[in-house]
């Protein structure tokens, strides 16, 4: 049964993920670094998603090798820390490439353990 820890991290994780995929629906690359102001709430999703990935059992993570684990727990360092090498490129494909996956496996996992 997982930890109350778990099933808070992956909520959390569920919950920022679509706004994310949300803010950048039609967006491309080049408009994306255009308009700050969604481009910041999009970095602060992923700050997010990052924080709540640390906060996951190991047993979580192993049940999804192909998740990036590693990276996206790391990924919230450099959001915060080294802000100015965050390139919008950068933000716009994870969002693109990555959230939809990982949707996928925190769902899987919510549903493994919800009512």
């Amino acid at each position: 049964m997982p930890s109350d820890r778990n099933l808070a991290a992956l909520c959390d994780m569920r919950d920022s993920i679509p706004f994310a995929m949300e803010w950048t629906v039609g967006a491309t690359e080049d408009s994306l670094a255009a308009d700050t102001r969604t481009l910041y709430a999009v970095i602060r999703c992923l700050e997010i998603i990052s924080e709540a990935s640390r906060r996951l059992d190991e047993q979580v993570r192993a049940r999804h090798p192909g998740q990036p684990w590693r990276n996206i727990m790391g990924s919230g360092n450099i959001y915060r820390h080294d802000y100015d090498d965050v390139a919008s490129r950068f933000v716009f494909a994870t969002v693109r490439d990555h959230l939809p996956g990982l949707l996928a496996v925190v769902n899987a996992e919510i549903d493994r353990v919800a009512p």
